[in-house]
């Protein structure tokens, strides 16, 4: 038999199932069968199939936490974060058309927060010295990783005093979704490489200029953990600056090697995640679909005994 899950307030990406449930009906009954009760829609190279969404809704009591924006098309490798900050007009535009449409399926599903991945600058010069710092970060001597880490403070400080441009674009277009939709609250999330905008100090001009609005911020704790080893701010930084206005976290683990690892089996600290989150908060379990239902439910019973 089925092992059942542990009826939990955790949340449960969407991404988890990859290609092995496409309907948002099925991985709704799925998900209920491992003790969750709320769902986030999340990216995955194959998308979720929405029809019989308000059937298992009925069914099961199931509710949509979150959407990710991006998550109704296939995602990619090279897959970069909003646009809402392009230098270019029409790709602004469109990135608020792609955005709008997000913002009316979470509506429909019920989910109060959408949200925003993070925005890629635009300058070939940057991209190139962020390939580099990779590449010499992957390659240098541990001994010798203190120099490439000064290094790659000084670029992302400068990368993100470079790109105020872009942030306020940004901030403009974040403004317009949200007069249009009053109703529903936008979470930003930190960039994932080198090359996003969406840095320690970025995210905080951002939320500052954004205060009088329903924005906050979503933490990924993978993503930060892999900043972190980078030599930019760490975990505890960025949970210290910004979990009194965090909507909600990505739980994941990472180590050198592999992200998105169930919670418990890489290098983060989720002991120390679990004291800064404020109560109220959606904490989403989100690993690769690779690890199936034992890993994800091995992960629920781990950070159910962290207190989450």
């Amino acid at each position: 038999m089925t092992k059942p899950g542990i009826p939990n307030d955790l949340v449960l990406s969407t991404s988890c199932y990859g290609p092995r449930l496409r309907s948002i009906e099925d991985q709704a009954f799925s998900a209920v069968a491992m003790g969750f009760r709320k769902l986030e829609l999340g990216l995955s190279a194959t998308p979720s199939e929405l029809r019989g969404w308000e059937d298992a809704r009925r069914e099961t009591g199931i509710e949509m936490s979150c959407v990710v924006v991006g998550s109704l098309k296939p995602k990619t490798p090279s897959m970069t974060g909003s646009m809402l900050g392009s230098l270019d007009a029409d790709q602004r535009e469109m990135a608020l058309n792609s955005s709008r449409r997000h913002v009316q399926l979470a509506q429909s599903l019920g989910a109060p927060v959408v949200i925003l991945r993070g925005c890629a600058v635009e300058d070939s010069k940057l991209e190139a010295e962020a390939a580099k710092l990779l590449d010499e970060h992957a390659n240098t001597h541990v001994d010798d990783l203190d120099i490439v880490k000064d290094r790659t403070r000084d670029f992302v400080h400068r990368l993100q005093a470079k790109s105020q441009r872009q942030i306020g674009h940004f901030c403009r277009s974040v403004h317009t979704l949200q007069s249009e939709f009053p109703e529903t609250s936008f979470a930003i999330a930190p960039g994932n490489d080198l090359d996003d905008l969406f840095g320690f100090e970025a995210v905080q001009w951002i939320l500052d200029d954004l205060a009088a609005h329903k924005v906050g911020y979503w933490h990924d704790t993978a993503r930060i953990h892999r900043r972190g080893k980078l030599g930019t701010p760490d975990q505890g930084a960025w949970l210290e600056s910004f979990s009194s206005r965090s909507l909600g976290v990505h739980l994941r683990d990472a180590s050198d090697t592999e992200f998105g690892l169930p919670p418990s089996l890489g290098e983060v600290d989720f002991k120390l995640v679990s004291e800064y989150l404020p109560k109220d908060c959606a904490r989403v379990v989100d690993v690769d679909p690779t690890h199936g239902r034992p890993e994800v439910l091995a992960s629920v019973q781990f950070l159910l005994g962290l207190g989450f």
